[in-house]
């Protein structure tokens, strides 16, 4: 395949255009690709003769079309060409165009050499040159340098020996109940485990652009094992394993492994529980008695009225009935049988068989699954998404079940509006007080100088209490935008809906009035829309 191109027949009494057909296919030469070679050199030409030219040429079918162009006598023309480079400074190409009838060719090495006084001296493509000048080809782009790309490194990357995923699920027996015995949500390890392996990252080489100038490879991510006590690094510090057996997680990318304190019941013969690690409780949890983890709390019996705290899940396989005074606080999940007349707050998930009468709040989702699988009464809350199988109560019980931000933000703004609110008391306490002052300094009143201290002290507080409410107002702006919530905020009701419970999404809410089956609570166009599941 082979381009048309063009050559201008020069001489004394004119110059005529010749137009070389194209061979094989090849792309036929353009008017305006010549008429810019005929401006570049100086020649005069009417841009129908041109015109006329190259319809004419293409019309004969001949290989070769000669046609005078103009009377105006002209010197010979040396053969030329125009580069071309690509914004990256990693090509160029050249597009040749033959000297006229009599005049000059280029050679290789001139060519090479006019590259080198343009700054073009790396990647220079040597052997396709000498073959183009040996066998030129007119009117097409040729690769005259070509720069060498660097090699992109890889990122160090751990991989972890043990489940780092915050949302594990518990695994659901075939009637649809939940195994509250193979729950999946604790890392047990032994003694001489290896709890993660660091692969370092792989820098690169360097690259070169057509003028020699170097070109680095993006910077790869460096890591490091991070860990806590009971755990040993190998000398080229890229194998972690444990010291003893116990209960290993992963939080802020560092990992810590403990021991888990086991105990038969949380009642008098034990007290209050505070532990470093995990705990696992054989029986139950005794009203009025606490257990705060920084790792896991397991129970295998109930809780009653008592207090559960945990930097990471707590699990209760038979149930928890609050008796309006139980709270579950965790960082991670929680999971229990049931939740009756509680407070439960978790940062992740809570996955239960049914909630009555209680405030429960997740960072994540609800799910309340299993043979019952209902919510009744009180406000349930989740940031991304709540799943029930039944919802509400015919008996008419305030139900209410929000989704689409954090709860905690919700608590937070509240927070911050109770504190503007004191704020704004104490300011209008003072102002009377410091206005009545200066009206008096004004008629020159003196004051003693423990009264003027006190002025002062009193001036303090309320620039104090004027930049808390400025600070608090701010950051009540930042949490408003996030309580906005996500745009896929949902509730699923994979069974009945009843009449009266209220759905909020968002900064939105509906009541629902009737009772509906199977359907998915979502906002859209700024209300709270019911669609079928």
């Amino acid at each position: 395949m082979k381009n048309g191109f063009f050559q201008l027949a020069c001489g004394t009494e004119g110059t005529a255009l010749k137009v070389f057909a194209p061979v094989d296919g090849g792309k036929p030469v353009a008017v305006k690709e010549i008429t810019e070679y005929l401006t570049r050199f100086g020649i005069a030409f009417d841009i129908s003769i041109v015109n006329n030219i190259v319809q004419e040429a293409a019309a004969s079918g001949k290989p070769e079309y000669q046609m005078t162009l103009n009377r105006n006598p002209s010197a010979e023309i040396r053969e030329s060409y125009e580069l071309h480079l690509s914004e990256d400074k990693m090509l160029a190409t050249a597009r040749f165009y033959p000297p006229s009838e009599h005049g000059e060719r280029m050679s290789a090495s001139e060519f090479i050499s006019d590259l080198g006084q343009k700054g073009i001296k790396y990647g220079i493509q040597a052997d396709a040159l000498n073959k183009f000048f040996l066998q030129p080809v007119y009117c097409k782009e040729i690769l005259v340098a070509k720069g060498l790309p660097p090699k992109q490194g890889t990122d160090a990357r751990i991989e972890y020996y043990f489940e780092t995923d915050l949302h594990a699920k518990p695994t659901l027996k075939e009637d649809g109940s939940v195994d509250f015995f193979n729950l999946n949500t604790i890392n047990h390890c032994n003694k001489g485990d290896i709890l993660a392996r660091l692969y370092p990252g792989d820098l690169g080489t360097l690259g070169k652009n057509i003028y020699g100038e170097a070109i680095k490879p993006r910077d790869v991510k460096r890591l490091s094992l991070k860990f806590g006590r009971n755990i040993t690094i190998s000398d080229d510090r890229l194998v972690i394993t444990s010291d003893v057996s116990g209960h290993v997680t992963l939080v802020d990318d560092k990992v810590f492994v403990s021991n888990i304190l086991e105990v038969e019941n949380v009642d008098n013969s034990t007290g209050n529980i505070e532990y470093d690690g995990s705990v696992k409780v054989n029986g139950n949890v005794c009203t009025n008695f606490s257990v705060k983890a920084k790792g896991d709390i397991e129970v295998n019996g109930v809780v009653e009225g008592a207090y559960l705290e945990a930097g990471g899940n707590i699990i209760i396989a038979r149930g928890m009935n609050g008796m309006a005074r139980g709270i579950l606080n965790a960082e991670g999940n929680v999971v229990s049988k049931f939740i009756e007349n509680a407070k439960v707050n978790a940062k992740g998930y809570v996955s239960t068989e049914s909630i009555l009468h209680s405030e429960v709040m997740a960072g994540t989702e609800i799910v309340v699954d299993g043979r019952k699988g209902f919510i009744t009464g009180g406000r349930v809350s989740a940031g991304n998404m709540i799943r029930v199988k039944t919802l509400g109560s015919l008996m008419g019980s305030d139900t209410v079940v929000e989704v689409g931000a954090d709860p905690s933000i919700k608590l937070r703004i509240q927070e911050i509006q109770k504190q503007i609110t004191e704020s704004k008391k104490q300011i209008d306490t003072i102002h009377p007080v410091l206005k009545s002052a200066a009206a008096k300094l004004s008629q020159g009143v003196k004051f003693k100088q423990e009264q003027l201290m006190y002025f002062q002290e009193l001036l303090q507080q309320e620039n104090m209490k004027k930049k808390e409410i400025e600070a608090g107002i701010k950051e009540m702006s930042s949490l408003q935008i996030l309580l906005e919530g996500s745009a896929t905020a949902k509730v699923e009701v994979t069974g009945e809906v009843f009449g009266g419970t209220r759905i909020c999404i968002s900064d939105v809410s509906m009541v629902t009035k009737n009772s509906m089956k199977y359907c998915k609570f979502i906002k859209q166009q700024g209300d709270v829309k019911m669609v079928a599941l």
